[in-house]
């Protein structure tokens, strides 16, 4: 079992969903770093379970920090924090123990550790351990702007409804405009748009998936290598360890491939202070796993929950026969809702790893 990522920043999840406490061991930070810890909190709340277009679990997600931070300053231990699970239904999972939920990771869990798998909110596979990736994803975010990289994150789609994209060029005066909304979208319009639609799924007992858009300006030239090393592929276990996602692509991804050369290609040109740059920027910021300059830009894509109400088909492992089931409990009618910060998140640690290079 593999819960840890980073070469030079390592990062340790732990915990299930339905255990006391979750948690991260955050290792390789330097002693001296000034962490405004009410900065951190007040990011991990845009990813807090609650409200109308979320699951009903309420939980506080106030991290106790157990080593690696006195007094707002890392001292150069590991920084473990933990979260208390506060509000657990397990008896929500009763009746899925040997009928698994289709979409999820029950059976296939089930057949890798057998019987011993802890099934209640999804175990160790809930996205509830998104909730220590935050806080880590919190302080690493704090290292990089003092370097001057920011990073931003909205929401460009739920289900058929499209918000409008970052400039891939220039997305600096759009960066943070979702982070200060109740709904992290740019264009308000769409947000609305996109409410209904999770709304109406939730009242039909399904749900609806997403994508996130992510931009990062203030990346020096040179980030990445070539091959294994690209920056690309730096970022992607990071990235693909958020549940639910299901594709991601850099630059213009997907759509490059109905481009002819000379539309895809970035022309080059020299700016006002004698700095390379591309007139469009089609490639993301990263050429041959390098990072050129230009704003990182990528966007994932989020599955719909597998956990709805509505009756589904599935086997019962118990009997052998084919069955059915009708999933109970508190469940996203949208994951990538509140997966716009966990993508900041991760992006943070994977871009703090390798520029600890």
């Amino acid at each position: 079992m593999s819960y840890n990522y980073g070469n030079n920043l390592r990062v340790t999840l732990y915990g299930q969903s339905h255990a006391p406490a979750i948690g991260v061991v955050l290792e390789g930070i330097p002693a001296g770093e000034h962490i405004d810890m009410d900065e951190v909190q007040a990011f991990m709340n845009r990813r807090a379970p609650g409200g109308k277009l979320a699951t009903s679990r309420k939980e506080p997600d106030r991290p106790e920090i157990l080593s690696g931070i006195v007094d707002g300053v890392t001292c150069g231990a590991p920084i473990s924090a933990e979260i208390r699970n506060t509000n657990i239904r397990s008896g929500d999972y009763s009746n899925l123990q040997d009928k698994p939920r289709p979409g999820h990771a029950d059976y296939t869990a089930r057949v890798k550790f057998g019987q011993a798998f802890d099934l209640r909110g999804g175990g160790q596979f809930s996205a509830r351990l998104t909730a220590p990736l935050c806080f880590a994803g919190a302080v690493a975010l704090q290292i990089l702007k003092k370097q001057g990289i920011e990073i931003g994150a909205h929401l460009l789609a739920v289900h058929d409804v499209k918000d409008r994209s970052f400039d891939p060029v220039d997305p600096s005066a759009q960066l943070h405009a979702a982070a200060e909304k109740e709904f992290p979208v740019l264009d308000d319009a769409a947000g609305e748009a996109m409410m209904a639609e999770i709304e109406n799924a939730r009242a039909q007992m399904d749900s609806v998936g997403g994508i996130v858009e992510c931009a990062v300006t203030g990346l020096p030239v040179g980030l990445g290598d070539a091959l294994f090393g690209g920056l690309e592929c730096r970022m992607a276990p990071m990235l693909w360890s958020i549940p639910a996602v299901k594709g991601l692509e850099f630059g213009a991804g997907f759509g490059s491939a109905s481009l002819m050369g000379s539309q895809n290609n970035d022309p080059y040109y020299y700016d006002n202070n004698g700095n390379v740059k591309t007139a469009t920027n089609n490639h993301g910021g990263v050429l041959g796993g390098i990072t050129s300059g230009m704003p990182l830009i990528f966007r994932m894509a989020f599955k719909p929950t597998p956990s709805i109400a509505k009756e589904q088909q599935t086997v019962n492992l118990a009997t052998g026969q084919n069955d059915t089931l009708q999933v109970t409990g508190r469940h996203d009618p949208c994951v990538a809702l509140r997966a716009v910060p966990c993508v900041e998140a991760a992006a943070a640690l994977a871009l703090l790893d390798v520029l600890m290079d």
